[in-house]
């Protein structure tokens, strides 16, 4: 026969899980904090290869848009363009405000001869706030809405034309959000070549013809998966990429594409 727990157990259970919950990103929060400065240390002290590797592990725990940029400065100096050129675009996508990202993409295309990214213009709107930003964005602009049409008659309360106004204006960010949506849902497919000369194949296969060989930092979409292969679609040509050779956008350090 199960054992039921009571209600003030069951209170003290959930507590309990909280506060577990709590503990363990705190020590999450704290062992990034330590392996930024570890990584910053190290930077500064020219052993690039640990602090891109520092770098990574603290983004892979908490995800920030000043730890991938200094990723991408670290991976610059190990002179891995693709894996720069990848660390500060998923600065962007955390933070487009992120202006010394700007900057360093900005340099290292031109740099390296690389194109930028072709974005279609409801993906160019999803990228002036943060992806989460549009989210939230939308449902405050939803719910504002209902709540100023409804409440006032709920509470027999006077409409004024202020209620109106504010109902009309919610409606109206929310509709715009919509497009953005899109283009982050769009964007998210977006990713970029980490290696030098990576083959484009013909087939999904080892023995496939090659295509082309594909720069460190070439901007590509995501087709589909098949095995450890990726059907990708640059500027120029699609075919079939190695996974190991291909990150997205959205996908941060510590995990796969």
């Amino acid at each position: 026969m199960p054992l039921k727990l009571s209600h003030s157990l069951r209170w003290w259970a959930l507590l309990l899980l909280a506060m577990g919950l709590v503990r363990g990103g705190s020590a999450g929060a704290a062992a990034a904090d330590a392996l930024f400065r570890y990584a910053t240390n190290t930077y500064y002290a020219g052993d690039y290869i640990q602090a891109a590797a520092a770098f990574a592990q603290a983004a892979a725990l908490r995800p920030a848009s000043g730890t991938l940029q200094n990723l991408g400065n670290a991976e610059w100096q190990r002179g891995r363009t693709g894996a720069a050129i990848v660390a500060w675009e998923q600065a962007l996508w955390l933070d487009p405000f992120n202006r010394l990202a700007k900057i360093d993409l900005q340099f290292a295309r031109r740099m390296a001869q690389l194109e930028t990214p072709d974005l279609a213009w409801y993906e160019a709107v999803s990228s002036w706030l943060p992806a989460n930003c549009w989210a939230w964005l939308a449902a405050f602009s939803l719910w504002g809405a209902v709540g100023v049409s409804t409440l006032p008659g709920v509470f027999r309360w006077p409409k004024a034309s202020w209620h109106q106004a504010i109902a009309s204006l919610g409606l109206a960010v929310f509709l715009l959000s919509v497009p953005a949506h899109f283009g982050i849902s769009s964007r998210a497919r977006l990713g970029f070549v980490v290696l030098k000369d990576a083959p484009l194949r013909l087939t999904p296969t080892a023995e496939a013809q090659f295509i082309a060989r594909l720069p460190a930092g070439e901007p590509a979409r995501l087709e589909r998966r098949q095995g450890g292969y990726l059907l990708i679609r640059t500027n120029h040509a699609t075919g079939w990429i190695r996974q190991a050779e291909f990150q997205l956008i959205c996908s941060m350090p510590g995990s796969t594409s």
